[in-house]
């Protein structure tokens, strides 16, 4: 399935169009996947990083108060962090804290694949461009075009940060249990 999927965002002349399509058809289908497990084992077989982060965003801007149209970048990820609730209808009785875990932990992995989509490879806007268009891409060592939300401070970090820890801390009343201070500093 992983692979068909990437197939699939690929073939089409915008990648970043056919991801935007195949993520609004399979968006349903993870809301109701009812384990964390299945959930997290989906998505991290996910071969295709743009449809992830396509998938993930879906996700995110679902379950914030006040969705955003910021267009995905480093900017929109730290909005999701100050504005997204728990993610995800549990059927199962799932600690509160869990289910913030499992949110930073999309978080982090949102903030990777956005990071080998735009950020990492050399040919940044690879991803996003026609198999073809790509060779051009090679030949011309491109630049990567950031977007203008990737352009924040260590400063808008740290109180992007600050605010979620209260956040947390209000619903949670009581300790951070260790796994959610360790997904904050991989995450920060």
């Amino acid at each position: 399935l992983q692979r068909m999927l990437s197939i699939a965002v690929e073939v089409d002349k915008s990648p970043n169009c056919s991801s935007c399509k195949i993520a609004d058809v399979i968006f349903p289908f993870i809301l109701n996947i009812p384990l964390r497990s299945q959930r997290e084992a989906f998505l991290n077989t996910m071969e295709s990083q743009l449809l992830r982060c396509k998938l993930l965003e879906l996700m995110f801007q679902h379950s914030c108060d006040v969705p955003t149209n910021l267009p995905l970048s480093l900017a929109k990820i730290l909005y999701f962090l100050s504005h997204s609730s728990v993610l995800l209808q549990y059927q199962d009785e799932t600690a509160t804290w869990q289910r913030w875990d499992e949110m930073l932990q999309y978080l982090s992995l949102l903030l990777m694949s956005y990071q080998n989509v735009v950020l990492v490879f050399p040919l940044a806007e690879h991803l996003r461009t026609s198999l073809n268009d790509r060779m051009d891409l090679i030949i011309q060592k491109a630049k990567p075009k950031l977007q203008d939300g990737d352009d924040i401070s260590h400063l808008d970090i740290h109180l992007k940060i600050e605010n979620f820890i209260a956040r947390m801390q209000q619903v949670l009343e009581q300790p951070f249990p260790l796994q959610i201070m360790e997904k904050l500093c991989m995450l920060r």
